[in-house]
């Protein structure tokens, strides 16, 4: 099917990749684009956002790259000004910028853990924000924000602020979904199980023992009932489902992106 987003405006927060290869957000991005909604790539990083948006723009897409540190009240009002500015609505918001810090309570640090919270959760407080208010004026809108299967699960990585954030945002994209469903609002939340993205290299390159990074890629395989771990195309059709009118009727769901893992270790 072509033309599931024809008409929409995206904001995709976290559109950049942390590194070559496709990161959830520009995966999700450029599908989003290519399914014909025009996209504001918003991202920390000005180069990466830019990356994304060119990529669109080749392919024939309507794309522009805003750089924002989404942490920051100041920065998101404006990310929402900008993509007003530029098209006159905003009928989607996917927020999938997110950092992962090995440590548990007692390894990882006060900043650490204050630097995780702020990244995974109070972005998307801020971001919402925003974009709500634009939203409920329109009388319609879909969010759909990225959590991970670690909100419900011990995957064997002591990760507690990763944990813990995504944890909040599965109940954050519930009390929102449920204060707006009355306002034409839909809020849904994806848990990506084992992906490999760029992400994952640096962070966790150390996390499964002696080996680096081809040890850690080999454990998270064998880790997955399907023998491999996903990939970003894989959350980014998750993510186009939920924003698109297919799923008008869904809103206050978690949808796993695992490949089973979950089921198996339930």
């Amino acid at each position: 099917m072509a033309d599931r987003l024809k008409d929409k405006v995206a904001i995709v927060v976290g559109a950049g990749s942390t590194g070559p290869g496709w990161g959830n957000g520009k995966a999700t991005a450029v599908l989003f684009a290519r399914q014909g909604a025009k996209v504001l790539c918003v991202d920390v990083n000005e180069a990466a956002a830019a990356e994304t948006a060119a990529i669109i723009a080749g392919e024939g897409g309507t794309a522009a790259a805003y750089a924002a540190d989404v942490t920051q009240s100041a920065h998101t009002a404006a990310m929402a000004r900008r993509c007003l500015d530029l098209w006159g609505a905003i009928d989607i918001l996917h927020n999938n910028v997110g950092i992962v810090e090995v440590g548990g309570p007692v390894e990882a640090s006060e900043d650490s853990w204050d630097r995780v919270m702020a990244v995974n959760v109070k972005s998307m407080f801020l971001t919402c924000k925003a974009v709500l208010p634009i939203m409920e004026r329109a009388g319609r809108g879909a969010v759909v924000n990225i959590a991970s299967v670690s909100a419900i699960r011990w995957l064997g990585v002591p990760y507690i602020s990763y944990a813990a954030s995504k944890a909040a945002v599965l109940q954050f994209t519930k009390a929102i979904a449920l204060q707006y469903a009355g306002k034409g609002i839909r809020a849904n939340v994806i848990l990506p199980g084992l992906m490999e993205t760029p992400m994952i290299v640096e962070p966790l390159k150390d996390a499964y023992g002696e080996g680096g990074v081809p040890r850690m890629k080999a454990a998270r395989d064998a880790m997955c009932p399907m023998g491999r771990m996903g990939d970003a195309w894989d959350v980014a059709h998750a993510a186009l489902f939920l924003a698109s009118d297919e799923a008008k009727y869904i809103t206050a769901v978690e949808l796993l992106v695992d490949g089973g893992l979950t089921a198996k270790v339930a």
